[in-house]
């Protein structure tokens, strides 16, 4: 059985896990879905490893490295480069996200970086889903386009175009989509959390 738990290990070590996994899994050219299901586990338990919000046990981590495939020495020892490009044609963004959500990141790798930038597209009546998101960091952004509703633990605001945000992560957070057009945000997080 497959089994996640939570350490005493700092959020740092989590991070660092997380990022590699997904340097490593995107390396292999496999979403978190194909891993998931190469392992036999929850797509939601790779996304948790990934973004540092949980750190698998020892033999969770072998089973979803022996889907990549990579040992956990290799696993361990292995540096990934961070990426040295400093300019992105829209293009160029990297779609970390699929449905009537599109979060499109600067950079491919943030491995190395302590800041993630995201331009993301709500499609009317899109979220980031019930349940809301609680992670370690700080994270902020302006809204260009649409309205967007945000609910950070008990507070609940609708936002139009020029409004802002900015809030500490590890407070329950949500948002979705209000109206009949799409939403546009420019947004940052640090430390990276996908």
């Amino acid at each position: 059985m497959f089994n996640i738990m939570n350490t005493d290990n700092t959020t740092n070590t989590n991070l660092e896990i997380g990022a590699r996994l997904r340097y490593l899994r995107e390396r292999a050219g496999m979403s978190q879905r194909a891993l998931a299901k190469a392992v036999g586990v929850p797509n939601s338990t790779v996304s948790l490893i990934e973004s540092g919000q949980t750190n698998p046990s020892v033999s969770a981590l072998k089973r979803l490295l022996d889907g990549i495939p990579i040992g956990l020495s290799e696993f361990f020892a292995f540096e990934p480069e961070p990426e040295r490009k400093v300019f992105f044609a829209a293009e160029e963004l990297t779609e970390i996200s699929r449905g009537r959500l599109s979060l499109r990141q600067v950079g491919g790798n943030l491995f190395g970086h302590n800041l993630q930038i995201l331009h993301e597209t709500y499609q009317p009546g899109a979220d980031t889903g019930v349940k809301k998101y609680q992670h370690e960091g700080e994270e902020g952004g302006i809204v260009i386009s649409g309205r967007i509703e945000v609910i950070v633990g008990e507070e609940r605001k609708i936002l139009g175009p020029g409004d802002a945000y900015l809030f500490n992560s590890n407070m329950p957070h949500r948002f979705k989509a209000i109206g009949a057009d799409a939403c546009e945000i420019i947004s940052a997080c640090t430390p990276p959390t996908f």
